[in-house]
């Protein structure tokens, strides 16, 4: 037996094969069936009203194929198997249909094509992920702001380069965090309005040569705007990654967060304390609180990036037009990046919630760094019209030599002050005792910074009831679009429902 006779007889001489089968048309009918049955008989049903209302069948065979559409039980279908019989869910759909409708069920893919109908029902499902996603994204960003209303004189230090920098607050820091997640938000809006765009009325590839409505079924099925071009329909795949894009950047976004919050948590910078709900004990050291809530986000934040990073890489030098490429295979890579952000983005909000601050051990880290001389060598410049350089030059002596001494920054006095002062520029400083207590204060160093995006408190109350309002309106535009899209389903589900009963 050559090895070509070995294969068929292992496989199968007719479609499908085994092999091919086990590895790419039961994964993708067990993918089909969870996500894609709802959106597809939406497009039929939407496609059948259209058909109706421009008169491309009778009222007759609207209402029987209505019953046969009304007639199919979704829920055995879902619990089906692949057997090999169809090629896939659509052919076994269809086939349900001309089962209970007769042949007058083969008029519903009249002027339409599996290559429009399938994007379709990518997008759809795109859609309503995406709305997901940023339902919890935009509830982060509410508790965000909670968080850092409560710390907004929270003094603490900031880090450049991982080293002490200058004092800063909690509400600092994370309202930065908030303005980063805004800006994910933006990314993931922009990226659902190119999804919601409607592919149906391409058919193929060139449309058609009935007079359908494409813009009738656009709004039927809830989109926004028509994929004009019949090519770009069946052949564009940006908006898969535009959603990957966004995906990827706000995953990456949230772990670098992540990735802080959970040093914090160490004994050495004892910032945070993660609330019991979210920390797991050690089976042999009794002392420990792990905070493995922080440490799962930020594993599994990387495989959101990851699988989002697969649907880039899989669209990568694919031919431009339909292939499978963009499709069965991809598509559940975007889904489950979609799934996985959405989980860290509500466990994100539970464990910022309920954590503790370590308020007063971080004021008196601010109070003994060095991180509030910046705004002694300010003060010299004010006091003592001196240039700021020659100033950066003292107050470097000064800190240089109350290390050497052992002494911390709210330790410094006076003197030392002047005797680099007399090193540097041959004389003494007129700064007075007061101007060089204020100068080291951490608080003294957060309330004077009221510029735009400072960290004094004042700025940032603004800063957060400016978010607030932001919140609010995209909270509005998200309630805005769930509820065009029920009504578009419902509206579905009602004229169907009324022709089968007709």
């Amino acid at each position: 037996m050559d090895t070509k006779e070995r294969i068929f007889q292992q496989e199968g001489d007719h479609f499908p094969g085994k092999t091919y089968v086990e590895a790419v048309l039961e994964p993708a009918f067990t993918e089909a069936k969870t996500h894609l049955l709802t959106p597809m008989m939406a497009i039929n049903k939407a496609h059948l009203i259209m058909l109706r209302e421009q008169e491309l069948i009778t009222d007759g065979e609207a209402k029987q194929i209505a019953r046969s559409l009304r007639g199919i039980d979704l829920e055995e279908l879902r619990r089906s198997s692949y057997t090999g019989q169809f090629e896939d869910l659509f052919f076994q759909v269809e086939s349900k249909l001309l089962e209970l409708a007769g042949d007058v069920a083969g008029n519903l893919h009249l002027a339409r094509s599996r290559n429009d109908m399938g994007v379709t029902i990518y997008r759809m499902v795109l859609r309503e992920k995406l709305l997901v996603t940023l339902s919890s994204a935009i509830a982060l960003k509410e508790q965000l702001l909670r968080f850092a209303d409560e710390h907004a004189e929270t003094v603490m230090i900031g880090y450049t380069h991982t080293q002490q920098a200058q004092p800063t607050t909690m509400a600092h820091y994370i309202m930065a965090v908030v303005d980063s997640l805004t800006r994910d938000i933006r990314r993931l809006i922009s990226a659902y309005r190119t999804c919601n765009r409607s592919p149906m009325g391409a058919a193929a590839l060139t449309t058609s040569g009935f007079p359908i409505s494409r813009e009738r079924v656009m709004k039927l099925l809830a989109f926004d705007e028509l994929v004009e071009n019949a090519y770009d329909a069946i052949g564009g795949a940006d908006y898969l990654g535009e959603v990957a894009t966004a995906v990827q950047l706000a995953s990456i976004n949230l772990g670098r967060t992540v990735q802080d919050m959970l040093q914090w948590c160490t004994q050495e910078f004892a910032v945070l304390k993660v609330a019991s709900p979210y920390v797991q004990i050690s089976s042999i050291m009794p002392q420990k609180r792990n905070p493995v809530s922080f440490e799962h986000m930020r594993s599994l934040l990387s495989s959101a990036a990851g699988n989002a990073s697969t649907v880039l890489t899989m669209m990568h030098n694919t031919p431009f037009g339909d292939i499978v490429d963009t499709e069965d295979d991809m598509q559940p890579y975007a889904w489950r990046s979609l799934s996985v952000l959405d989980q860290m983005y509500r466990l994100m909000a539970c464990v910022v919630g309920t954590m503790d601050v370590n308020k007063q051990g971080l004021l008196e880290r601010a109070k003994g760094s060095f991180a509030t001389v910046t705004e002694l060598a300010d003060t010299l410049v004010r006091t003592d019209r001196l240039s700021f350089r020659t100033s950066h030059h003292i107050v470097s002596r000064v800190v240089k030599e109350a290390m050497a001494r052992g002494l911390r920054a709210d330790e410094i006095g006076l003197d030392l002050v002047q005797e680099a002062a007399q090193a540097v520029i041959g004389r003494n400083m007129s700064l007075t005792e007061q101007e060089l207590r204020q100068a080291l204060d951490p608080v003294h160093f957060v309330a004077i910074r009221k510029l735009p995006g400072g960290p004094s408190p004042d700025e940032m109350r603004r800063m957060i009831t400016h978010r607030k309002q932001e919140g609010q309106t995209d909270s509005a535009w998200l309630a805005a679009e769930k509820e065009t899209v029920r009504q578009a389903m419902s509206y579905l589900d009602q004229i169907t429902s009324e022709w089968s009963e007709a």
